[in-house]
């Protein structure tokens, strides 16, 4: 949805207004920490993934909009100034990782490579097709790319379908892309990941999986999960949340399969998350956060009565179990309508978050106050 669309479904909000752009959102209806405040650092149409290079700048992939984006703060003003388009009228392009000097881009059916793209200084890079042998449902079959500490790349293949049992193994699983091109299957039974992370300390995978459609406002409940060891089955299509039999597979059902780490709440759709790392040496922090702070976005419900989600919240880990679970940003969801939708959240190295909301079209900066 563009920004100005926006204006026929918050008419109580910008009643008299002729048309809604960033310097107009409600951000003053944003609920934060004590200690931080929130600024807007672009404008960027269905913002989704984003994967931020050492030098600053930020490469924002897009789903619907089929583009790929390039922010640069040339003023050091915390405002992305400079937008470039690097790519566009491609296939579902969210997924965006980068690997040492290269930029990938993950389209639904296979994924690009921009060779030694960084550091960015305008120039134009010819892509490489990197891999080509992915399925093409677009039905979940966009992905959230991220980089293992093995340099290979790691993503999501979601289920074709609301619920069903597919043929092909490689649907509802977490994949891994080795840097000879070798695909394999890292873990079964995952529904729809658009979101991983790698904790700093244990270097495990921590996922979002969002949970499956019409059982009802309260089922099932999406998922975070951690994988322990290559090989584990999440439940998906047989068992959904903590051991809930689906009505259609659980019968089917048999071995065991992993108990989710923490359940985040019944069609929130929790998307990306990042773990809050710093540099070491980062001057202003945001309070209240540390490496085992883990931060997701949730993207908010379409399957429900009443809404729920549109929230940034803060899960604490300890290894791989749950501490404590708080909202960290609430306000984009007001009643039942929602202005905005958090996406993806990327930790600049002064400590500093960027999240992308697809729905208003812009990335937010979260600051010290």
């Amino acid at each position: 949805m563009k920004l100005n669309s926006l204006l026929f479904v918050l008419p109580l909000l910008f009643s008299g207004s002729s048309s809604l752009t960033a310097g107009t959102l409600p951000l003053h209806l944003l609920q934060l920490p004590e200690g931080m405040q929130v600024s807007v650092a672009a404008e960027v149409p269905n913002a989704r993934q984003m994967a931020l290079a050492a030098d600053g700048t930020l490469f924002v992939g897009t789903r619907r909009d089929g583009r790929v984006f390039v922010l640069q703060d040339l003023n050091q003003d915390g405002v992305f100034e400079q937008r470039t388009e690097l790519a566009r009228g491609l296939n579902l392009p969210s997924g965006i990782a980068i690997r040492g000097n290269d930029l990938y881009v993950a389209e639904v059916q296979r994924i690009w490579r921009y060779p030694n793209l960084l550091p960015y200084h305008g120039q134009t890079v010819a892509p490489e097709l990197y891999f080509d042998q992915l399925p093409d449902k677009s039905a979940h079959g966009w992905k959230y790319l991220t980089v293992g500490p093995d340099q290979a790349l790691y993503f999501g293949i979601g289920a074709p379908c609301n619920i069903c049992l597919s043929d092909d193994p490689r649907f509802a699983s977490l994949v891994r892309l080795g840097q000879d091109k070798t695909l394999s299957i890292l873990a079964h039974g995952v529904r729809n990941s658009v979101g991983l992370a790698w904790h700093p300390e244990t270097e495990q995978l921590w996922f979002t999986d969002n949970g499956r459609d019409w059982l009802g406002d309260d089922l099932p409940s999406c998922e975070l999960n951690v994988v322990t060891q290559p090989g584990q089955h999440f439940g998906f299509p047989y068992v959904h949340a903590d051991n809930l039999p689906d009505p259609e597979f659980g019968a089917k059902a048999s071995g065991s399969y992993q108990t989710p780490a923490y359940l985040l709440g019944p069609h929130k759709a929790p998307l990306g998350l990042s773990f809050y790392t710093p540099a070491a040496d980062a001057r202003t922090p945001l309070p209240g956060l540390n490496s085992n702070s883990l931060l997701i976005a949730e993207h908010g419900s379409w399957n429900r009565s009443q809404k729920i989600g549109y929230q940034v919240v803060q899960v604490q880990t300890e290894g791989s179990r749950i501490r404590n679970h708080r909202v960290l940003i609430s306000g984009w969801l007001q009643g039942e309508t929602a202005w905005g939708r958090p996406n993806d959240i990327e930790v600049e190295p002064n400590g500093h978050l960027l999240i992308s909301d697809d729905m208003a079209g812009v990335i937010y900066r979260i600051t010290p106050r």
